[in-house]
């Protein structure tokens, strides 16, 4: 399934994505509550999906990221974060960092060098500690697309990533959630980047450095991960500056497309 949070109107809800076998049309069918939060029914209320806004598919608690999960990244960037290493390397997004699949991504005034990177997600499906690899799957609700927006001079500069990953806007994630695909087709998917319609990174989910049972593994075993909570797993290699003016296209496949335009901050 496709499960998407978007607005009509004045409603914020969730749907069921679902293409018309004859038309091709997309379309949103409302859900009656929560995804990860109970049972859901379909209400019967349906919309075309270009006629609604979708919004970042969940409000996680927080957003945790893996960095330097990919050979040819850890090679790129050795000059701002070293080489790779033997654990993961963990670090956080504030909430407020989360944006909806299509909203601007805005460039702030006090950064010269903001870069994309584009990177596979999991949604989180229940309070979960101290799960091994094994069991992965059991706590993983689906997948999404995110760009962890990095301010690459304050990563620089800080030594520490907090300031360089953490503004508004700097999390967009979408379209939509897409469930019942196992971890195996998930480590398997090619992502791209393109930047005004050229292609910056391309690469592919299978050469993650820390599969995503090691991820969930590693990453619970000192934190707590609550129901939407959103875990990124790191870019491939192709990162780079994105202006005002121009958009930033993340493609997974089999799980969709974001797009965000760069705007300055008033």
């Amino acid at each position: 399934m496709r499960i998407a949070r978007f607005a009509s109107g004045d409603d914020v809800g969730f749907g069921l994505v679902e293409s018309d076998g004859e038309s091709g049309e997309e379309y949103v069918s409302r859900l009656n509550g929560h995804p990860l939060i109970g049972d859901i029914t379909v209400t019967g209320e349906r919309a075309k999906l270009a006629d609604v806004r979708l919004l970042s598919p969940v409000l996680p608690t927080k957003v945790v990221c893996i960095g330097k999960n990919y050979a040819d990244h850890v090679a790129e960037m050795a000059d701002v974060t070293g080489e790779a290493t033997e654990e993961p390397v963990v670090f956080l997004k504030p909430s407020t960092s989360v944006c909806g699949p299509y909203d601007p991504v805005i460039h702030p005034s006090l950064s010269q060098e903001v870069h994309y990177e584009g990177e596979l997600a999991l949604v989180i499906s229940r309070p979960c500690r101290q799960v091994p690899r094994e069991r992965a799957k059991d706590v993983i609700f689906g997948y999404t697309v995110a760009n962890d927006v990095t301010a690459r001079d304050f990563q620089r500069k800080d030594k520490q990533w907090t300031r360089a990953k953490g503004f508004d806007t700097f999390c967009p994630l979408g379209p939509w959630i897409t469930t019942g695909m196992g971890i195996e087709e998930a480590q398997n998917l090619t992502l791209t980047t393109e930047l005004d319609g050229h292609t910056r990174q391309r690469g592919s989910t299978s050469s993650l450095i820390h599969d995503i049972p090691a991820v969930i593994e590693y990453v619970t075993s000192f934190m707590t991960l609550l129901p939407g909570d959103v875990v990124l797993t790191g870019t491939p290699a192709g990162v780079g500056p994105m202006e005002p003016g121009q958009e930033v296209a993340v493609t997974v496949d089999s799980l969709g497309t974001i797009r965000n335009r760069v705007v300055a901050q008033d």
